[in-house]
């Protein structure tokens, strides 16, 4: 099997690889350390106090919308409405984060089948629709008044809830303390759109997830038959999208977590006792530093794949490198090139093999006219010939095989991070996460690539691997060399819809790739002619 057939069977399986990685391998989050795991383990362990019932007159069983009663909090980081139904949130609406029409991201808005932080002694949270009683007013914090709480309180004849948020300017964490009194059970959930902002984008997991002890479990509202249940060792549960999510912690210990499906919807709660249910609720970006800060394990939410050992130094290395260069397009050109440093040696050996290749070609084909009817002689004096020109039929395959679980590592990255959301870099290209549509979309009606993208960057980065081509030494036979020349076009439009971000790194790859080939070729040929 000639070099190219295996580079050509190397870069298929990559692809084939990139596509179903997404979808074929889960992604454990990293081990936490044991000083970590022994301090989360103490706070689950904190008992429930008890709580007496709330003093305030018996509620009606539901209320009318008419009764009403609306609360409006104000932060540097976002603004929300709190409804007096249910204790519930009704809107959250992030300030820094824009849409593509520059309004901003809705985490929240109007009615969902279950509503953000909905409560009851049932699954069904059977207290949502009920009133609460409202004690406090809008409020306005800065840096002046940074926190502020409001409390809704609910009472019947055998049983009392009072329900204490705690609000702040500088974070998107919201502390929840339920006093409960007089219930059976205790449930409470994420609500099943809080935290979900794009639901159209499925490139990556949309939906619960929970995390136990140091794994990460996604939950998928297609494949939810029947309900799923854990204990133990609860860390938290959410809601997400690429870019964003609500999550609940736990301060003081649950019992169970489940999720469900309801209608299309996927539902994930936690149950508990009566008592007092202190809580974390956290509804925004997932930005890594900021959730790491809250040491309570919520960066896990970000999901840096199989490769996650690889992928998280990288991501530290994109952010150091953007620190002092103050653009993430810069950053990840830089980034390109430290990580490709590593590899120089390995190829340059890969190349210089492939143009010895090139040069036993006329050899080998003259052993496999002679021995034609003989393989095994063939394969004896091919492997003579390999040992006499010292040459590695593998050595221009390996150096690419070991640079996928960094191109993977880099893609997961690149495709994530939502410090890239809306990162501009140069001229044209004003954000890294998107794909480059300068020239627009591909006609609709064009058959299987109607629609998508069509930008200078990704044809750019074609043309980069035509010359790469072009000045790799071929030793395959003229068949395989026309199969090769159609990579550059297949990659071309399957990089089309890919953030820029990703075709930035590949381009500069490329680049890259063609000046190492252009010193191999010089230093080869000039041995030649000594």
């Amino acid at each position: 099997m000639g070099t190219e057939k295996r580079t050509l069977i190397a870069i298929i399986l990559s692809i084939i690889i990139l596509v179903g990685y997404q979808f074929l391998f889960p992604t454990p989050p990293e081990k936490q350390p044991a000083t970590e795991q022994a301090k989360e383990e103490k706070k689950e362990n904190k008992p429930q106090e008890p709580v007496k019932p709330v003093s305030v007159p018996a509620s009606k069983p539901a209320v009318s919308q008419a009764e009403e009663k609306e609360v409006r909090i104000e932060t540097g980081l976002y603004s929300a409405t709190l409804s007096s139904i249910g204790g519930t949130i009704k809107k959250w609406e992030l300030k820094k984060y824009k849409d593509k029409d520059g309004l901003p991201v809705v985490l929240q808005q109007g009615q969902s089948i279950y509503q953000p932080l909905s409560i009851g002694y049932q699954n069904d949270f059977n207290l949502a629709k009920v009133s609460f009683r409202l004690s406090g007013k809008d409020l306005k914090l800065n840096e002046n008044t940074s926190t502020g709480a409001i409390v809704f309180e609910y009472a019947t004849s055998e049983s009392s809830i009072r329900r204490t948020y705690t609000f702040y300017n500088d974070s998107y964490k919201v502390d929840l303390k339920d006093e409960v009194a007089g219930l059976p059970e205790y449930w409470i959930t994420t609500g099943t759109d809080f935290g979900i902002y794009d639901k159209k984008d499925t490139s990556v997991h949309l939906g619960p997830v929970l995390l136990k002890d140091a794994e990460r479990i996604e939950f998928d509202a297609k494949k939810l038959s029947e309900t799923k249940s854990y204990q133990g060792r609860l860390k938290w549960i959410a809601q997400e999208d690429k870019y964003f999510f609500s999550a609940i912690v736990p301060v003081t210990q649950m019992d169970e977590a489940q999720a469900w499906k309801v209608q299309d919807a996927s539902v994930i709660a936690f149950k508990g006792k009566s008592g007092i249910n202190n809580f974390i609720v956290y509804a925004g970006p997932k930005e890594h530093d900021n959730l790491k800060k809250l040491d309570v394990g919520l960066e896990h939410i970000i999901d840096f794949g199989f490769f996650s050992i690889i992928s998280r130094p990288l991501f530290w290395l994109m952010k150091f490198f953007h620190n002092f260069m103050g653009n993430y397009g810069w950053a990840i050109v830089l980034l390109t090139i430290v990580t490709r440093i590593p590899f120089i040696p390995l190829l340059n050996k890969s190349q210089a093999s492939m143009r010895k290749m090139q040069e036993i070609q006329p050899k080998m084909a003259e052993i496999k006219e002679k021995y034609k009817k003989d393989p095994q002689k063939i394969q004896k004096e091919t492997m003579e010939l390999y040992k006499k020109h010292k040459v590695n039929p593998l050595g221009g395959c390996l150096p690419m095989l070991l640079q996928i679980p960094v191109f993977f590592a880099l893609y997961k990255i690149l495709s994530i991070a939502i410090e890239l959301r809306g990162a501009p870099f140069i001229l044209w290209i004003t954000d890294l996460s998107g794909p480059d549509t300068l020239f627009g979309h591909i006609p609709s009606s064009f058959p299987l690539i109607g629609g998508f993208a069509l930008g200078p960057l990704p044809i750019a980065m074609g043309i980069t691997m035509v010359i790469q081509q072009k000045m790799t030494p071929s030793s395959a036979d003229p068949a395989q060399q026309k199969m090769m020349m159609l990579m550059p076009v297949i990659f071309t439009f399957m990089f089309l819809n890919f953030a820029s971000g990703l075709v930035l790194y590949w381009l500069i790859n490329n680049l890259l790739s063609i000046a190492q080939q252009f010193y191999v070729n010089r230093k080869l040929a000039k041995e030649k002619a000594e």
